[in-house]
């Protein structure tokens, strides 16, 4: 085998890209390789569930798939769990709900969870699970490789910021009660504070830098994608001021952005409207693609 930079030759193929990560040694990767897929139970007699394992910077990192029956051809949502550990875990019938929209799903658990490889670090170096996530979408042979979305809900809702940052041939983009600034989370949900500090190193005071790696709001201006962000004034894990600063900053930029606040709903809406807001933020998406 030959390397060379960026890249990893053999035979006169390039295999695997190769990068450098901060503080680590190079990483061999084909990000977004599916390793197995086994069928399972979906609560919908016309969309198949699978748990997949798939690759994302050499780790073995499980997710869930959701594919329409009929064989045709889809756009892709990739769908960003709030959440960390056990705490927002990803569900099947929340899964299916999208994908009977019309979409070919794919979930990731990211790294360390249900079985996967490595340790989830919220929004770190498990933002590659995402986006490698994404990668799997534009390398399934019933996805239109053009029509790619990304949806972000609570912290998932950073990941897919930085999802889009990476992967510019996003179709669109949606955070809903998502997370945008770090230091805001800490400052605000005092009781995730030790968690944070566990997973994170320490605290904004202390490593600053840390804090900053994870918030994409100084990046998001370089975008140039449709965004819809969606969000209930009265939340309180995760305020409506992160969705204010995502607003601004993306209005920095040459960004399409449309904001759905709902003044009289939390972080999570009750189930009749929520059902309604899938519906409409689907047709959202597929009105841009369409334009």
């Amino acid at each position: 085998m030959k390397r060379g930079k960026g890249w990893f030759l053999k035979g006169g193929i390039i295999l695997v890209r190769c990068f450098k990560l901060e503080g680590k040694g190079e990483l061999f990767v084909l990000n977004g390789k599916i390793i197995s897929k086994e069928r399972f139970p979906s609560p919908h007699p016309d969309i198949h569930l699978y748990s997949v394992t798939y690759l994302s910077q050499g780790l073995h990192v499980k997710g869930l798939l959701a594919e329409p029956k009929d064989g045709e051809v889809y756009d892709g949502f990739l769908y960003l769990r709030g959440g960390i550990k056990n705490v927002g875990k990803v569900r099947p019938a929340r899964i299916v709900q999208f994908a009977a929209q019309g979409f070919i799903v794919f979930a990731p658990f990211y790294r360390g969870n249900q079985g996967g490889e490595g340790d989830e670090d919220f929004a770190g170096e498990d933002r590659f699970d995402a986006i490698s996530g994404f990668k799997l979408l534009e390398q399934h042979p019933r996805v239109n490789k053009e029509h790619i979305h990304i949806f972000g809900f609570s912290r998932g809702g950073i990941m897919a910021l930085w999802t889009a940052i990476e992967c510019r041939t996003a179709a669109s983009l949606v955070t809903w009660g998502g997370v945008s600034d770090m230091f805001l989370t800490y400052e605000e949900r005092i009781d995730m504070r030790r968690m944070m500090k566990r997973v994170i190193g320490g605290t904004p005071a202390k490593y600053p830098e840390r804090y900053e790696y994870r918030t994409p709001l100084s990046a998001v201006r370089d975008l140039c994608l449709p965004v819809l962000i969606i969000h209930g004034v009265l939340d309180k894990n995760v305020s409506v001021e992160h969705a204010y600063r995502l607003q601004k900053a993306l209005q920095l930029g040459n960004n399409q952005v449309e904001s759905w606040y709902f003044a009289e709903f939390t972080h999570y809406f009750p189930p009749a409207i929520n059902r309604k807001v899938v519906e409409d933020l689907t047709d959202w998406m597929k009105r841009h693609v369409e334009k």
